[in-house]
């Protein structure tokens, strides 16, 4: 994508965050200057609670978006389900692979392999607001997943809120990023944006204080003529993505 990436840029406080012992505070910074604290400290701890009750819903292979350090990669290790991840962050990249996860520094935008055959297809920590245009978003995600895939969402607790803006990345030692597009997007107003996109919420559930959708095509949207889901090993995902690692 061609705007500037989360957290990127100036100060670069992902980065800062990424690569010291203790988590920073960190908050996004809207454009009228309000301030949203993030829950940072949980990118780099193993997968937590709520977090498990997305894995308890998926089938492999799973494709992490915006991924970051890779926590639900190494959960899905875990349970043996095959998954990649894919970040725009070179240092969020390098910090998930150094643990031992398979990710791509890819934009959701471009080429992804396997493209129309995830069976699985994630974006958690309110990674809707990638690129700030949620149903562009969701239209992409509905490429990659397979005819019978889903997407697996977390939204906003605020179950109405629906905005779009040009946020920074900010730390408590006054850090801040280059301006970059974001959205947030609540449980109940995701059902519309996912109806613009030609998809429908099927579920919503909550847990820890996160609330999460799952997104499926209705069945009243033909399919799209793609290739057959691959078999679900880890190997045979490794096998297709290794040509497009760096």
């Amino acid at each position: 994508m061609s705007a500037p990436s989360f957290g990127a840029g100036r100060g670069e406080p992902y980065f800062h965050h990424l690569a010291r012992r203790h988590p920073a505070t960190l908050s996004l910074r809207s454009a009228d200057g309000s301030f949203r604290p993030l829950d940072a400290g949980s990118w780099v701890r193993p997968a937590g609670r709520a977090d498990l009750t997305v894995l308890d819903r998926v089938a492999g292979p799973v494709l992490d978006i915006g991924c970051g350090p890779g926590r639900m990669l190494h959960a899905a290790g875990r349970r043996s389900l095959p998954a990649l991840g894919i970040d725009v962050a070179s240092h969020a990249v390098e910090h998930a692979r150094r643990a031992g996860a398979l990710v791509l520094r890819r934009s959701v935008f471009d080429r992804v392999p396997l493209e129309g055959r995830w069976r699985s297809v994630l974006l958690m920590d309110g990674n809707i607001g990638i690129g700030g245009d949620p149903e562009a978003l969701l239209r992409r995600c509905a490429q990659l997943a397979a005819p019978d895939g889903e997407m697996l969402v977390e939204v906003d607790a605020d179950p109405e809120v629906a905005i779009v803006d040009r946020c920074t990345l900010v730390d408590a030692d006054g850090r801040e990023s280059s301006p970059f597009p974001w959205a947030r997007v609540g449980w109940s107003a995701v059902s519309a944006v996912a109806a613009a996109a030609d998809l429908a919420v099927v579920e919503h559930w909550h847990a820890a204080g996160r609330h999460f959708v799952r997104v499926v095509r209705p069945a009243r949207v033909p399919p799209r003529e793609t290739a057959s889901p691959i078999a679900a090993t880890a190997a045979s995902t490794a096998q297709m993505t290794a040509s497009a690692m760096p």
